[in-house]
């Protein structure tokens, strides 16, 4: 008699901007032993690659692709399974900051690329901060149109630094002159929705309120005075593939927390 097994691969991939990875190097470490993220993307890690604890994350299994830059941006995959084709040229950012890097990864024979960015915050706006942000944009939408052209699967996570609908901010009306929300930013996450993607939070989570970023000051955490600025944005032909995705709140609770949480995405 014939017996048939399936095995159901469910990877976790996990995106955080953890506002420097040494000064969080410890929540991350707890957070790693609770989640065990397949890859962990992170953003903001505020160090060169020098300086990353690529052994620290090597002793519990993790390999690190890091693009750093000494005390400001700067992001990382720390991964336990294979990937492939890790890339820091995605575009020329005129400014040479270290926002944006890329990868490949199988599931179920599936090449996938996976975008890890962190987009210029812009504030504040009528200065060169915004438009360095507006260029910015301009420059991955255009990059990104020429990678669908070789691969239709892609996931892009990460810090966005734009907040997409009125429903994604405690009150909408403080941050219309506000480059995390104002409209013609708005547009460009817009854009690169129409270019085939889903905002896969939304798309699951049609009504819910929540948040992945409070400020430190004025007690923005305790009053839940946030907003949802990171963000998986999942190729349209990957939906039937997502299984779940969650944003964890308790690494925000944490003592000296990143200001932002962790968004989780499980793919099969």
């Amino acid at each position: 008699m014939w017996m048939w097994i399936i095995f159901f691969c469910v990877m976790k991939i996990v995106s955080w901007n953890v506002n420097s990875v040494r000064a969080r190097i410890h929540n991350i470490f707890d957070y790693i032993k609770l989640s065990k993220p397949d890859i962990l993307m992170l953003q903001e890690i505020k160090t060169e690659e020098k300086n990353f604890p690529l052994k620290d994350f090597k002793d519990i299994g993790y390999d690190s692709y890091v693009f750093g830059q000494k005390s400001y941006n700067g992001v990382a995959f720390l991964t336990k399974i294979k990937i492939n084709n890790f890339n820091k040229d995605f575009f020329k950012d005129k400014k040479k900051q270290s926002r944006i890097i890329n990868c490949e990864f199988k599931i179920k024979s599936n090449k996938t690329k996976l975008i890890n960015i962190y987009v210029p915050n812009g504030n504040p706006i009528n200065t060169e901060k915004y438009d360095y942000k507006k260029d910015w944009l301009v420059s991955f939408i255009k990059q990104l149109k020429k990678e669908l052209k070789q691969n239709k699967n892609i996931i892009i996570g990460g810090d966005f630094n734009i907040i997409p609908e009125e429903m994604d901010v405690h009150d909408h009306t403080r941050y219309e002159n506000d480059a995390l929300f104002k409209i013609e930013i708005r547009k460009k996450f817009r854009e690169i929705i129409n270019l085939g993607f889903v905002d896969i939070y939304r798309h699951i989570n049609k009504h819910d309120q929540e948040y992945t970023f409070w400020d430190y000051f004025a007690g923005s955490w305790q009053k839940n005075l946030g907003m949802r600025i990171d963000h998986f944005l999942v190729s349209s032909n990957l939906i039937n593939a997502i299984k779940n995705v969650n944003i964890n709140k308790i690494p925000r609770s944490k003592i000296k927390p990143s200001d932002h949480t962790p968004i989780e995405l499980e793919i099969s």
